[in-house]
């Protein structure tokens, strides 16, 4: 799962809700794994995180860039970042962090690196959102919220058996139900689960 903080944003809100998809809980497959920031807001976003994710012992896997700003946060657990770790999924408290131009950056990088669970916009930019709702691929998406409400008793599912990241479930004969496939959309104003 990836948490995207965009330019502009409330910086406040997005580092309560980075830290709840990382650190409310580490071991379930709604945890965000890879934290991706616009550069427009690193300088201001960046260390605020960084403190709070030092404070609880998250080590952050980071690009260039991000790495260069966060060597400033006192106790940071830092290393670089390899290929693998944008693909990775912790279950941990480790972290993935990478700078980006903007939105479509973020969705390109989504979209290669993604498992296709759950991944979320911070923003305070509609028309971002919109275009992030709209052309990332994956089984939810969502806007200034946290990763850890995509469940299926927060989605009123009931008890939870999976969660799946195909396209295509179907198996034997085949109704137009059966090719039809759900992308939930989660809207928020900077909710965190506890």
């Amino acid at each position: 799962c990836h948490t995207y903080v965009d330019d502009p944003c409330d910086i406040a809100m997005a580092v309560k809700v980075a830290d709840n998809a990382k650190t409310n809980k580490y071991s379930p497959c709604n945890a965000s794994e890879s934290l991706l920031v616009a550069r427009g807001v690193a300088a201001d976003f960046l260390p605020r995180i960084g403190a709070v994710y030092a404070a609880k012992g998250v080590e952050m896997r980071c690009d260039p860039e991000a790495l260069a700003i966060l060597q400033t946060v006192k106790d940071a657990r830092l290393a670089e970042a390899v290929e693998q770790d944008w693909y990775e999924e912790y279950l941990a408290p480790i972290i993935s962090v990478k700078l980006v131009d903007g939105v479509d950056e973020a969705i390109v990088h989504i979209n290669k690196y993604s498992s296709h669970h759950t991944e979320s916009i911070l923003t305070t930019n509609h028309l971002h959102a919109q275009k992030f709702l709209r052309e990332v691929d994956s089984a939810s998406v969502m806007v200034n919220t946290s990763t850890r409400f995509a469940d299926g008793f927060e989605f009123g599912l009931g008890a939870e058996i999976g969660i799946s990241t195909d396209k295509f479930h179907a198996r034997g004969p085949v109704g137009i139900e059966g090719l039809t496939s759900l992308k939930y959309v989660v809207l928020g104003d900077g909710e965190v689960r506890s």
